[in-house]
């Protein structure tokens, strides 16, 4: 499926090549400026910039939709090795040129002065001799897609691609997980080789980038590029230490409490999807029009108003949810800015998993909905680490309408084995993340020992075993310590992961008020997502009514909440 052009332009402007831009950059770039014609320049340099962000949205999701697309790669291609590098000193010239003229914070009234702040930080971290660097970064990214997006193994004498392998765990029957498992586990070994040399291309690069920007490890720059003003590398470590603390035994009782269901002497990889009390997999829905039309129900009950928001991107083409051969891994909401629509990218096989992502995916649309009511593309850039506050609290105010009397998909003791696997995921999820971000760390401040995969694998061995009790992986050291592989934010966008952690634990503070007052917490969710990128972390999460803590106390108050309501969970289910 391919996106229509960008629509309604205001002038005529070849948005594919850097040419149809260069003029009118240059022409802001020397245009008389003080205090009285600010608004408008800024509003001249947004919409520019909206364009831009556009085109690049476009030629990503297009190559990821099938990564064998030679068409689609050389746009993605020309888009990043033309335009963006263009685009990155253009940009840089009119932040100076703003930054300059903007000198109080004030200026430009106070829904600017988070968006200034990280303009002058970006500013003050652009190195020319970066530009190239960048990249060349995304494209070694485009090799990762090519790379796992094009694996697929025989099954029963038809091609399997991983999400459909993945699907397969679900099964009641022990022995085709495991051989689903060893198939899956067969095509990424297959490709360590390539992808161990791929991540040491990657982490080159990035060194590169650090020492050019005058800071001492990469993990030092990141956190500058991602403009974490709200919290440091130390808070990361307490936050690991935390979850150690309080969420490793919590998820240690789920995973003995889903051995014992199951009766097996020891729980294996290909254990942990399969449901525990021997009921065949949740199979919601057949097909991307079943789960759009049933998310749209929900959604309804949820709010009428995201429900209109989620069926105009039906409407518009705006949803591509069914996997297929060569489609890149994974799933993604892509703003397109300029039209002022998401997009929503999945890999659908007809699982749960697929509902929680579709949920998940719709509330960063939701976002991007309501962020595009504000004046300039800066204040519509959200921290992450709120944006997967809007995604993952949509997972848990959807989740009482998931039975098919209120449109959905299950009946009630489905629901409630949704709603339990969902929340079981959420006390699992916790410490790998913290495997993953943890990693991260150590790999940007020990760039030597990084440059060697074997201590790659061994560190992240040593943080599985902190972190990831439970499971017997016995006989499968190599696939167990190559697990860093199967992550693509590792690849793609280095320490984007901590942001799901941070996000979880607000999320959970948005349910935790909504079990007291569903439609309060949705109207409070609604209005925190309107204000964009205009706060401060601290701010954004207690306009979603939640505290920006990752705390043992908080935790330990989260994960009690948790498991009382399996208990629940379990007896509903029945």
């Amino acid at each position: 499926m391919s996106l229509s052009p960008i629509p309604n332009l205001p002038f005529a402007i070849d948005t594919t090549s850097w040419e149809g831009f260069q003029a009118r950059y240059e022409a802001l770039a020397n245009e008389p400026l003080d205090e009285t014609t600010l608004a408008e320049w800024l509003a001249q340099w947004s919409q520019l910039n909206m364009l831009i962000e556009e085109s690049g949205a476009i030629a990503n999701i297009e190559k990821t939709l099938d990564t064998a697309d030679e068409t689609a790669e050389r746009a993605f291609l020309n888009f990043v090795e033309n335009i963006a590098p263009n685009f990155s000193h253009a940009d840089q010239a009119l932040k100076q040129r703003l930054l300059a003229t903007a000198t109080d914070d004030d200026t430009l009234g106070a829904d600017m002065r988070r968006p200034l702040q990280a303009m002058r930080n970006q500013a003050d971290l652009f190195r020319e001799e970066n530009v190239p660097l960048m990249t060349e970064l995304a494209k070694l990214g485009n090799e990762y897609d090519k790379i796992t997006g094009g694996l697929s193994a025989d099954w029963d004498g038809e091609p399997r691609n991983l999400n459909q392998l993945n699907a397969l765990l679900r099964e009641r029957d022990r022995a085709v997980r495991e051989r689903a498992w060893r198939q899956m586990m067969a095509l990424w070994l297959g490709q360590r080789a390539a992808l161990d040399d791929l991540y040491g291309r990657m982490l080159a690069v990035r060194r590169r980038l650090a020492a050019n920007a005058g800071l001492p490890n990469y993990r030092d720059y990141i956190f500058r590029a991602y403009n974490r003003f709200d919290y440091t590398p130390d808070d990361c470590s307490r936050f690991h230490d935390a979850i150690e603390a309080v969420v490793v035994p919590a998820a240690q009782r789920v995973y003995e409490r889903r051995r014992a269901r199951l009766g097996l002497e020891a729980l294996r990889p290909w254990d942990l999807a399969v449901d525990p009390s021997d009921a065949p997999p949740l199979a919601p829905y057949h097909g991307q029009d079943e789960l759009i039309q049933g998310s749209l129900n929900i959604f309804e009950r949820v709010d009428p108003g995201l429900a209109r928001q989620f069926a105009l991107m039906a409407e518009e083409n705006l949803l591509d949810l069914d996997t297929r051969a060569g489609k890149a891994l994974g799933g993604y909401c892509s703003s397109l800015v300029w039209r002022q629509r998401p997009y929503i990218f999945m890999n659908g096989v007809g699982s749960h998993d697929d509902v929680q992502t579709t949920l998940h995916e719709a509330g960063h649309a939701f976002h991007a909905f309501e962020s595009f009511a504000l004046p300039t593309i800066w204040q519509m850039e959200v921290p992450m680490e709120f944006c997967e506050v809007a995604s993952m609290s949509m997972e848990l105010l959807a989740a009482p309408y998931l039975t098919k009397a209120s449109g959905g998909f299950y009946t009630p003791a489905e629901a409630a084995r949704a709603r339990a696997e969902h929340l079981e995921g959420v006390l699992t999820f916790l410490p790998y993340m913290a495997v993953v971000d943890a990693f991260q760390h150590w790999v940007y401040t020990h760039p030597d020992d990084a440059a060697d995969p074997v201590a790659c694998d061994a560190a992240w061995d040593g943080l599985w075993a902190r972190f990831m009790p439970g499971v017997d992986w016995s006989g499968f050291e190599a696939e167990r310590t190559t697990g860093r592989h199967r992550k693509l934010h590792i690849f793609h966008v280095p320490f984007y992961y901590v942001e799901y952690g941070l996000a979880q634990v607000g999320a959970l503070r948005v349910w935790r008020n909504a079990l007291r007052d569903q439609g309060q917490a949705v109207a409070t969710y609604r209005d925190a997502l309107k204000l964009g990128g205009t706060r401060s972390l601290p701010e954004l999460y207690r306009a979603a009514g939640a505290e920006f803590r990752f705390d043992e106390p908080m935790l330990r108050d989260l994960v009690d909440l948790i498991e009382t309501t399996l208990e629940q969970l379990d007896a509903a289910g029945q």
